[in-house]
């Protein structure tokens, strides 16, 4: 039973958390900046986050850090390398440190210099699906020098590891070259179906391309990937600046990746995350939501 921390405390950290059961949270301690937020709606936001999963909400870093044995990092791709260093000032020999985050592996091998220069064991983890609903069943890949301990420690939390056989950033590369394909649909239905609902054709395209993707039922899923892009654009965005970073290193463009990420930040930003459950059950709401937004 390790004294578990996570540094950021968002939807994963949530997830996890929650299905990890009310024995293991005795044992959580949570650090997010959003705590030293000016605005005080954010910083009390996330103070109820921590009283609502019955885990101990640290105001500082090194309060969280103390005396853990396992740190998990769940922030957003865009503070992942920042997130590492400041851990390792303060994190204790010898503990593992998760890095969940979605990022270029190059990013992922510059957190674990940060890392393991303070004594503790670096682990490049990538989160293969939305942690809901699996919660802590998420499928999680792992690789790097220390994985084989992860995998022990990660399966006795009940969680779901498997092993990307090679160093740091090889569970990334995989997480994040598969984003280009997973998160560009995204972004491809955001404009199709903006497009085709301003045009007023979306009952005739959608159908279309049943017919030409069959049994991919567009009509659903459009709804859920705008509702995703919606809720989580901003964080996604982050996440595919670092799938278009993971094809540059490789010489390649990385333009598909790039160009994704800035649909995922155009409706991120326009922050319409509090959807009714008949706005998520229609595309069509949906879209009319963010072209009113946009206009």
């Amino acid at each position: 039973m390790q004294t578990i921390a996570f540094v950021g405390f968002g939807e994963a950290a949530n997830a996890f958390v929650d299905g990890w059961g009310v024995q293991r949270r005795r044992l959580v301690k949570a650090f997010d900046i959003k705590t030293d937020n000016a605005m005080e709606n954010v910083a009390a936001g996330k103070h109820a986050d921590y009283l609502n999963a019955r885990i101990s909400g640290c105001t500082t870093l090194g309060e969280a850090l103390d005396n853990a044995d396992l740190v998990f990092s769940t922030v957003t791709a865009d503070q992942a390398l920042a997130a590492a260093r400041n851990t390792a000032a303060l994190i204790g020999p010898g503990a593992f440190y998760l890095d969940m985050n979605s990022c270029a592996p190059a990013s992922k091998r510059a957190a674990a210099e940060a890392i393991e220069a303070a004594g503790a064991r670096y682990v490049d983890v990538a989160v293969m699906s939305p942690a809901l609903p699996l919660r802590h069943h998420a499928p999680l890949l792992v690789s790097g020098p220390h994985a084989d301990e992860a995998l022990v420690i990660l399966e006795n939390l009940d969680m779901r590891p498997a092993l990307a056989e090679g160093p740091v950033g090889t569970a990334s590369a995989i997480k994040m070259i598969r984003s280009i394909m997973v998160k560009g649909i995204e972004a491809l239905v955001v404009e199709c179906v903006l497009s085709a609902t301003r045009e007023g054709v979306d009952a005739v395209v959608l159908p279309s391309l049943e017919k030409t993707f069959p049994g991919f039922g567009w009509t659903e899923r459009s709804a859920y990937m705008l509702e995703r892009v919606m809720v989580h654009g901003t964080r996604r965005a982050a996440e595919m600046e670092e799938a278009a970073r993971t094809a540059a290193d490789l010489g390649l463009s990385g333009r598909m990746a790039q160009a994704t990420a800035e649909w995922q930040k155009i409706v991120g930003a326009l922050e319409l995350g509090e959807l009714s459950e008949a706005e998520k059950a229609d595309y069509r709401l949906l879209a009319q939501k963010i072209l009113a937004r946009l206009d």
